[in-house]
């Protein structure tokens, strides 16, 4: 029985850690998302094309996709198009944080 708590205790923790992670995945807080879409709207950048290379949240772009900045304060996140898709994206690891409607 000993054993069943044990295992029952591990899943616990294991869904509030699954909680936890998802809770970390606000990247914007939703105020700062309508003036970061407004921004680039009003300094939209040329599509690039990358064939071959699937996007989606937490995907890596190439190194040699050049980022551009936002001046917005407290945002860290620059951004790219790419496929006619506006994206958030890390400069640190070059992975995409957020889609930007448009």
């Amino acid at each position: 029985m000993k054993t069943h708590l044990s295992v029952a205790a591990a899943g616990i923790l294991l869904l509030a850690g699954v909680g936890i992670a998802s809770a970390e995945t606000i990247i914007i807080k939703p105020e700062q998302e309508t003036v970061i879409r407004e921004y680039v709207k009003k300094k939209p950048l040329v599509s690039l094309d990358l064939p071959g290379v699937e996007l989606n949240l937490g995907s890596k772009l190439p190194d040699t996709v050049e980022l551009h900045r936002i001046d917005v304060p407290d945002v860290r996140y620059q951004y790219v198009v790419v496929g006619g898709r506006t994206y958030l994206v890390d400069p640190d690891t070059h992975e995409i944080v957020q889609e930007i409607e448009q």
